[in-house]
């Protein structure tokens, strides 16, 4: 048998796994990726614009058709949020579209991407623009519907090529991931159960393609106090001021941040009129805790704050929200994971470094549920969640690669 150098492996591969590889990336059309971007960005999908969403989910169910299985639209989980007068009310959400492949099968994958962006219907940021050659700029083209482009021709390549047949997986492109994935993240949980690896098309940490490792956390939390109003010039000693055990918490908040955790106290929302003595306040603030640890250490401290702002301003206070996005440490299985994209990589010319990231994203949730995971494996851009936002289009058809030769890998057996 002839064999090749191949140095991401260090040593000799197979001439016939070359020829492998090559037969099952020459039939991933490129242009066909860049329409289906530039025909998908044309229509809004801000995470609230709910008839954008839905026209969304059945232009991916129009396209996934062309895979084996069974698509479907699955409704959101309620959600609740907290107004600036302290009511919860539900907040809407689109649909979840899933595909599911060979469900029966012993050794089964999860891929997920989303089709929200955090672009709104009135947004002046609308439209597709060629900066270069190359490099097109538009809402979503990186992040991430050039992403939903990699998951969906990486496996019309992998099921035309007949080389996993013997492994199943499904596909989740939710519609709430920009805004931490709570009407979905039970869906991410249930669809992650089993899985042996999952793979999230969030774009590359950065343009050249390095992939997003460790992961922190990230939590998001309103604090609605009610106080006692009064007369600030009469009788400003019979009131209970909201606003002053608002910014009281913020600080002690605030004096929580270490080196494991960062704390951001976002804004207050409350107070009428100057001669008031104000007794409703909002307190909405953000945590990035970088280890479980340090999430479980601050979900008791907070508690504790709480009752001593309560005890101290007597006034009420009411919690809302919590951890959503879970720390994501990189254990040795995942870690096995991010030695097979590199190795594929290499095989294909493409360099794959890593680097740990404060971001978040379902990613972290999948290995949340103890299954390993990489969560940048869609498209080379950068500038997300700005009007600069580009996507380097050379990149469609690199990453879609990058994924057959992976998945073709682990239905190989080379990932245990």
């Amino acid at each position: 048998m002839q064999m090749a150098w191949n140095p991401c492996e260090g040593g000799l591969r197979p001439l016939h796994m070359k020829s492998n590889t090559h037969a099952l990336t020459e039939t991933i059309d490129a242009a066909a990726m860049l329409a289906q971007v530039e025909d998908w960005c044309a229509t809004n999908t801000g995470t609230a614009n709910l008839d954008g969403l839905a026209r969304q989910a059945s232009a991916l169910a129009d396209a996934f058709s062309a895979l084996p299985g069974e698509v479907e639209l699955v409704n959101p989980a309620p959600v609740t949020a907290i107004s600036s007068d302290g009511s919860e009310y539900e907040k809407p959400h689109g649909q979840h579209f899933v595909l599911r492949v060979r469900p029966r099968a012993n050794r089964r994958i999860l891929l997920t991407g989303h089709m929200d962006t955090v672009f709104p219907a009135d947004h002046a940021f609308q439209s597709l623009n060629w900066l270069e050659d190359d490099v097109l700029n538009g809402p979503g083209v990186a992040d991430m519907k050039g992403g939903i482009a990699v998951i969906l021709h990486a496996l019309k390549a992998l099921e035309a090529s007949g080389t996993i047949e013997g492994i199943g997986y499904d596909v989740l492109i939710n519609s709430d991931e920009e805004t931490g994935s709570l009407a979905s993240s039970a869906l991410i949980a249930e669809l992650a159960q089993g899985k042996l690896a999952a793979l999230t098309y969030e774009p590359s940490a950065l343009p050249d393609g390095t992939l997003a490792h460790a992961r922190g956390g990230s939590g998001n939390y309103s604090v609605t106090i009610t106080g006692q109003s009064a007369h600030a010039g009469r009788n400003p000693q019979d009131g209970r001021n909201a606003i002053v055990a608002a910014s009281d918490l913020a600080l002690r908040l605030k004096h929580q941040q270490s080196d494991d955790i960062a704390i951001n106290p976002a804004k207050i929302e409350g107070g009428s009129a100057n001669n008031v003595v104000p007794d409703h306040a909002v307190l909405r603030f953000n945590i990035r805790p970088k280890q479980p640890e340090a999430a479980m250490s601050f979900e008791q401290a907070l508690e504790q704050i709480i009752t001593d702002i309560e005890a101290d301003h007597q006034v009420r206070a009411h919690l809302h929200g919590g951890i959503t996005r879970p720390p994501k440490p990189v254990d040795a299985r995942a870690q096995k994971l991010f030695d097979l994209v590199k190795s594929c990589g290499g095989e294909l010319g493409q360099e794959i470094g890593w680097q740990s990231t404060g971001g978040v994203c379902d990613g972290n949730n999948i290995a949340a549920c103890d299954v390993p995971v990489v969560d940048t494996m869609g498209v080379r851009g950068g500038s997300i969640h700005s009007p600069q936002e580009f996507l380097i289009v050379p990149s469609l058809k690199e990453r879609a690669a990058l994924s057959a030769l992976v998945i073709s890998r682990i239905a190989a057996g080379e990932l245990h």
